[in-house]
């Protein structure tokens, strides 16, 4: 008989919460973690963004080692995956920092910076916390030899860019 376990962490909110909910509802055995909500995790993944280019270097970064482990773990018979969530308003991560990100622009910035905040505020397409568990599903699940998993409408529409 298989046994199916899963690690997630973040399962106290939002992505992790709804993975674990997913999983379980699959017949899965789910080891969770949580975090502090001052500890908030970032989504894995994501593309090219204005103003957020310490955030975009970040995820690079985080796509590259998991390339890597992808080629050199597969090996041993696993596999490394990313999920990339796209926008997703009803999650806690802006509950998770103590700033607003419209603080953090220079006044230089004010005029470049008004339209993209004025298109985040009203979106066309966001992410839903069962996207990302559906997303994270299937790449734990399709066998497939692919790295990127986007999840959500938005996130989609943009990697399809």
């Amino acid at each position: 008989m298989l046994v199916t376990t899963v690690l997630i962490a973040g399962t106290s909110s939002g992505y992790g919460l709804e993975t674990a909910r997913h999983f379980h509802a699959r017949g899965w055995t789910i080891t969770a973690t949580m975090r502090t909500l001052r500890d908030g995790l970032l989504p894995e993944g994501v593309r090219l963004l204005p103003l957020a280019a310490a955030y975009t270097a970040s995820k690079q970064a985080i796509e590259g080692f998991t390339g890597s482990q992808a080629h050199e773990l597969g090996a041993f018979g696993v596999r490394a995956k990313l999920v990339e969530p796209g926008y997703a308003p009803t999650t806690r991560f802006s509950q998770n920092i103590d700033f607003t990100i419209k603080d953090m622009i220079p006044p230089a910035y004010a005029d470049f910076a008004a339209p993209i905040f004025a298109a985040f505020a009203n979106p066309s397409m966001t992410t839903t916390e069962s996207d990302v568990a559906e997303a994270v599903f299937l790449a734990a699940t399709d066998g497939a030899d692919r790295l990127h998993y986007p999840a959500g409408p938005d996130a989609v529409a943009l990697a399809a860019i």
